[in-house]
């Protein structure tokens, strides 16, 4: 029932949200998403005991072959923890800033929520698609109705992208649904049929492109730029954070257990794509001026480091991605918050209009600094120990495919190192002298992103021992 109660909390509280004025809609939203981070706790002390008592099953539509099955395993657990905690700093970062229809905004943003819950604990092929799009509409509306001056149409090209990832992958959905000997939607009747090779290798790409888009991995990656810099920076929170891991999650979910063929005969050229990603991203990123494109294009080469170790053919790598995918989402969220503080304060993103705000927001200089150390994998910080794993995978695997990988390391060293000096450091200006340091909201959640960052780069054993049950599911595909 847990499991249930991961999805029900912030549906309902949503949809409440949608008739609250006034500070209903955000009081409402800070109790939800503190509801949903116990229960997310509750799952993983409950995981450790008794993981079957987290499977949950109930009749939906049985004349198409699918149910109302959901549960989690150390994966789905470690990535509803970190959706959980996301909302929790989200809503308390927002909380003392005022939106146009309050009620739709965080009822959107709850909706979304849900539908993440339901991404990463559905063990049904229908049910798994419903909560994709779940997921992805309220976002959608979240872009263009509070987005920047381009979000018409950049949130349509975001549609359009989506929508065809979407497209394919139920594509795959129904053609496994045809093949299952009772037509179930259900994962063990998916992950028990004998597909030939043949077939595996068509099926990877239709699943395999849907979940790239997502992620997003080079060339599928153009939508995610525009939209990051359009998009209200909750949102973004969101996109970057969290919408990302699903990509992952699917990969990790549904291609390597259900075309594993298809992975070998296809993984390195999904290891070249995402090379071409991470150092393509990483170049683009040296050379821009806003902020927000710039953290967009640290975030590709990032997500496409976890997509190339996901293919590595090990349980090292697959174990840094796992762990990686927590610490990126805590991380990347950090940076996120740095940047809507500044883009309130002071109303620009150019980083050539910054400067010397380390003597204006002392505070806010610390922690940026943490968060972007960490976001580079310095050790003794979160991002090390899941870089490391990851690295030492894929040289495993193949080790020129580690030493280009390994130049997006270096090049992430160089873009964050000279947007600290640009941002925090130097000189100040008329503009950056009339900031002022972070409010107790957006403290509140820098400091817990700090001790998330500080605590699991010294001692990660926890997050490793969580997800090591999910590593060794796949020691037979390896």
């Amino acid at each position: 029932m847990l499991t249930v109660l991961l999805i029900l909390i912030p549906f309902i509280a949503g949809l409440i949200s949608f008739g609250l004025k006034g500070s209903g809609p955000k009081v409402l939203g800070i109790i939800s998403s503190l509801a949903t981070v116990v229960i997310a706790i509750g799952t993983w002390c409950t995981f450790r005991t008794t993981p079957d008592s987290l499977d949950f099953v109930a009749d939906w539509i049985p004349q198409l072959g699918s149910q109302f099955r959901v549960g989690l395993d150390g994966m789905g657990v470690m990535l509803c923890l970190l959706t959980a905690v996301a909302f929790l700093l989200i809503f308390i970062t927002i909380y003392s800033r005022d939106y146009e229809k309050p009620g739709s905004f965080y009822g959107l943003m709850l909706l979304a929520q849900a539908g993440l819950m339901g991404v990463f604990t559905a063990y049904d092929a229908l049910l798994f698609y419903i909560f994709w799009e779940l997921a992805l509409i309220p976002v959608y509306f979240l872009c263009s109705l509070w987005g920047g001056e381009k979000r018409i149409a950049v949130t349509f090209k975001f549609f359009i992208y989506t929508f065809l990832g979407s497209l394919l992958m139920m594509v795959g959905i129904i053609y496994l649904y045809f093949q299952t000997q009772d037509h179930s939607f259900s994962w063990a009747a998916f992950s028990s049929l004998p597909l030939g090779p043949e077939k595996q290798k068509w099926l990877f790409w239709l699943f395999f492109v849907a979940f790239a888009i997502k992620m997003p991995v080079f060339p599928f990656h153009t939508w995610q730029p525009d939209t990051y810099e359009q998009s209200p920076t909750p949102v973004t929170m969101i996109l970057s954070g969290l919408m990302v891991k699903m990509g992952l999650f699917g990969l990790i979910r549904w291609c390597l257990l259900l075309v594993p063929q298809g992975v070998g005969m296809w993984s390195d050229v999904a290891i070249v794509l995402c090379i071409i990603g991470i150092i393509y991203a990483s170049a683009i990123a040296m050379v821009q001026n806003d902020i927000k494109r710039l953290i967009a294009y640290s975030s590709i080469a990032h997500i496409g480091l976890m997509c190339a170790a996901i293919f590595a053919d090990n349980e090292q790598s697959l174990q840094g991605v796992l762990i990686q995918m927590f610490n990126h989402g805590i991380n990347i969220i950090g940076l996120w918050i740095i940047v809507d503080v500044i883009q309130q304060r002071l109303g620009v993103k150019n980083m050539d209009q910054l400067g010397g705000m380390a003597r204006k927001a002392p505070r806010m200089a610390i922690f940026f600094v943490i968060i972007s150390l960490a976001n580079i994998g310095l050790p003794l910080t979160n991002g090390f120990i899941g870089e490391f794993l990851m690295l030492s995978g894929l040289f495993e695997y193949n080790h020129w495919f580690m030493a280009f990988a390994g130049l997006g390391i270096i090049l992430s060293a160089v873009y964050t190192l000279g947007m600290i000096q640009k941002v925090i450091f130097g000189e100040s200006n008329e503009l950056t002298e009339t900031t002022t340091d972070l409010q107790p909201g957006e403290a509140l959640a820098l400091s817990l992103i700090v001790i998330m960052i500080l605590v699991l780069g010294v001692y990660p054993k926890p997050m490793l021992d969580l997800v090591s049950s999910t590593t060794e599911v796949f020691n037979k595909v390896f």
